[in-house]
């Protein structure tokens, strides 16, 4: 093959997504579109707020000379210090625009982030369940993932994080709100992982970065929060973008943030600020940056959001499928009835139901649900979860 045996391996691994949309695209062809249920893509069809399509309306008519050329490699001056000036007012630190790097996404953001810390061999934790790519973030950069495991109700399990930090570990990856499961990690156990970082510094002689990946922020139900990671954990960097609060995952515009008490910062933001151009992103969207620049307290309707959520989860709970209630972003996780992973989804798809395996999260006996559709497809899949719980041997009343 002209490709390498890693990536030929990783196509192999990575393809359960791409071939669940695959096979929705035959399905669609032969039932039709309002036939099929597919939950497999988190990718929001939403549209933008309103105020998203003023601002680029204005910026069309009344164009900023010299808009569309090359910028700081770490962005607009006006966009960083705009979201400095939030994450001051949410953490009660001495946010400025030096702490600001705007990125191509969060994914992007997390490129530039492990590049700037790892060295060949260095671990990055991850827990499970996780975002399937960050297995190969983390490989692009040298470095090594190491899976530890959260609790039954998928919070952080302290004990696990602390017996899996060894001395090869420069970071941890926190989802918060979480993909697949909604769960948001408490500022108390964000205090507790402080402690334990405390004690490992002390222990191994340097430091571990915790990397709080934070695109569903703003997409909270229940009056939860977020906890802002700046006011609990000194050596933490934030990566996020606007793909899923102002619907925007086509223009790849996010940014990452760093801890103003961090030691040898000045270091650490040249290193950001330098990977950020020789990974090849450069800089961030000239004209996304311009737009996000007066948005950044804006999100989509949550309240949709929160219906879908409702809608869902009341309906296959009902049907006896067990789940932790999603706290924020817009997936549910639910355990496999019946153990295993591609038999479960077989089944399924006997009734057009699309579905994500737990497997691809390092959850296997789970599987993910994106109800980021259209609410009428929600609606229709109804009677389908009803067949296939039935199929299943669930009590459906």
């Amino acid at each position: 093959m002209a490709i390498s045996q890693k990536i030929e391996k990783f196509l192999a691994n990575a393809s359960f997504i791409r071939k669940m949309f695959e096979e929705g695209e035959q399905l669609r062809k032969i039932h039709g579109s309002d036939k099929v249920y597919d939950f497999t893509l988190g990718n929001p069809v939403n549209e933008p707020p309103k105020i998203f399509k003023e601002e680029l309306k204005k910026l069309a008519l009344e164009p900023v000379p010299g808009m569309h050329r090359y910028m700081s490699n770490a962005g607009y001056m006006e966009t960083r210090q705009a979201v400095a000036q939030l994450l001051a007012e949410q953490s009660g630190l001495d946010f400025n625009e030096k702490h600001v790097v705007m990125t191509c996404g969060a994914g992007g953001a997390l490129n530039v982030v492990l590049k700037t810390l790892l060295d060949p061999g260095d671990e990055v934790i991850i827990l499970n369940p996780f975002f399937v790519e960050y297995k190969f973030y983390i490989d692009n950069h040298g470095g090594v993932f190491k899976e530890v495991a959260t609790k039954e109700d998928f919070t952080l399990d302290l004990n696990a994080i602390d017996q899996a930090i060894s001395e090869k570990t420069k970071a941890i990856i926190l989802n918060s709100p979480n993909n697949p499961t909604g769960v948001i990690y408490s500022a108390q156990s964000l205090d507790s992982l402080e402690q334990v970082l405390s004690k490992k510094r002390k222990q191994y002689g340097h430091d571990t970065f915790v990397i709080s990946d934070e695109p569903y922020a703003k997409i909270v139900y229940d009056g939860n929060q977020v906890p802002s990671i700046f006011k609990h954990i000194t050596n933490s960097i934030a990566v996020t973008s606007h793909s899923k609060d102002l619907a925007l995952p086509g223009e790849r515009i996010g940014y990452l943030a760093i801890n103003p008490l961090i030691d040898n910062i000045d270091l650490l933001i040249d290193g950001l600020i330098f990977c950020n151009r020789t990974l090849g992103f450069v800089n961030a969207p000239a004209l996304m940056q311009r737009l996000v620049t007066h948005l950044q307290r804006e999100s989509v309707d949550i309240e949709e959001y929160k219906e879908k959520r409702d809608l869902l989860y009341n309906h296959l709970t009902a049907l006896g499928f067990e789940m932790v209630k999603p706290q924020g972003a817009f997936y549910l996780f639910p355990k496999n009835p019946i153990g295993d992973d591609m038999k479960f989804l077989e089944t399924a798809k006997k009734f057009n139901i699309l579905l994500v395996p737990g497997g691809g999260f390092g959850c296997p006996g789970y599987f993910r649900l994106a109800y980021c559709i259209d609410k009428q497809t929600i609606i229709n899949s109804l009677p389908a979860f009803e067949s296939l719980a039935r199929e299943l041997g669930m009590a459906v009343k």
